[in-house]
């Protein structure tokens, strides 16, 4: 298969790249701006492949857009390019709406286009769009969100993905395009850009800094390891039916307290502090985030059903795993911290 993959030098994209061109053997086009989050460094593994292309490029940039499919002519396309991050969709939220809605309405064009030049492509041609739970509000103590669950979006970051969900959709019921919409909870792993929670506390809690947690750190999350998120993707893209939903969760309900608490841990035994002071003595309870949804949980059991995949890390194998990462890995996160020193966002 050969899939034009745009944000793929992401945190999400780039373990995407690396199982497709690794693991599948298809042949990929990451095209991506290269924002402040993206990390070529991520893709060393399949940086020298034959099967692997790059190409910087906006998605909300129709003439970049038309030049990357018509050279590389692809036939299918995984879109995950997006802004992600909720405190800073607090602060600004016109790249949020910029990237998470133009920019899909630009490729679903750009492939209408493509597809309307290349009909004998467009039968087995798909278009898988990513998209987050949290465009579906916050649930009580007890339920799943599933394919069907209303849209109900807190934050300017949640309410660019619904829109641009409804445009997937809209452009598939309408112009025929074979779309597919996953959405996915909480991903973590290695190679995460420090703003979000896990690296965030990796890093501060190495550096002996304050562990910031909003509110009580009660909200819950379902926390889905990022190579079982990559494998859910591909094998949508190669199994999954246009048209249909698929909601893509790890099963791991934790509360976020109990997440940093649990990586407190990890470091203590890893990297004690001189002392052997806990790490736990470094949390700070903070100010919540404004529109702080309480939990978000995602019933999979369509994806698992109907195509095959589940979640193979457990959450604390998977959290063990990435502390590890982070311990052996300055090389990688160093440079990103010099730029962003885990400085609080999204006040509001």
């Amino acid at each position: 298969m050969r899939v034009l993959v745009t944000g793929g030098a992401g945190f999400i994209g780039s373990a995407v790249c690396r199982h497709l061109v690794l693991d599948l053997g298809d042949t990929i086009l990451n095209f991506d701006k290269l924002t402040y989050a993206a990390n070529p460094a991520s893709l060393a593994e399949v940086a020298s492949s034959p099967r692997y292309g790059f190409r910087q490029g906006d998605v909300c940039n129709a003439a970049q857009l038309k030049a990357a499919f018509e050279s590389f002519e692809p036939d299918a396309v995984l879109h995950l390019a997006a802004e992600t991050h909720v405190d800073r969709s607090i602060d600004s939220a016109r790249p949020f709406v910029e990237t998470n809605v133009m920019g899909v309405f630009t490729l679903l064009e750009t492939v209408r286009a493509y597809l309307a030049s290349r009909p004998a492509l467009a039968p087995g041609f798909r278009f898988l769009h990513l998209s987050t739970d949290e465009v579906f509000g916050s649930l009580g103590d007890q339920g799943h969100f599933t394919e069907t669950s209303p849209y109900q979006p807190s934050s300017p970051y949640s309410a660019s993905k619904a829109a641009g969900d409804h445009l997937a959709r809209a452009w598939g019921a309408t112009y025929g395009l074979p779309v597919m919409v996953a959405n996915c909870s909480n991903n973590y792993g290695p190679r995460q850009f420090p703003e979000k929670l896990v690296p965030l506390i990796i890093l501060n809690g190495l550096e002996g800094k304050p562990l910031p947690v909003y509110g009580a750190g009660a909200n819950v999350r379902d926390w889905l390891y990022v190579e079982d998120h990559a494998r859910a993707l591909g094998t949508i893209l190669a199994r999954g039916t246009p048209g249909e939903t698929y909601a893509i969760g790890g099963r791991a309900e934790r509360a976020n307290l109990a997440v940093v608490e649990t990586i407190c841990d990890l470091l203590d035994d890893a990297a004690p502090r001189l002392g052997n002071t806990p790490r736990r003595d470094l949390i700070q309870f903070v100010t919540d985030r404004p529109g702080h949804d309480h939990r978000y949980a995602i019933d999979c059991s369509k994806i698992e059903r109907e195509l095959g995949w589940k979640p193979q890390v457990s959450f604390e194998d998977g959290l063990r795993e990435t502390v590890r990462w982070y311990l052996d890995r300055g090389d990688w996160w160093g440079p990103l911290r010099e730029r962003y020193d885990g400085q609080r966002l999204g006040r509001g």
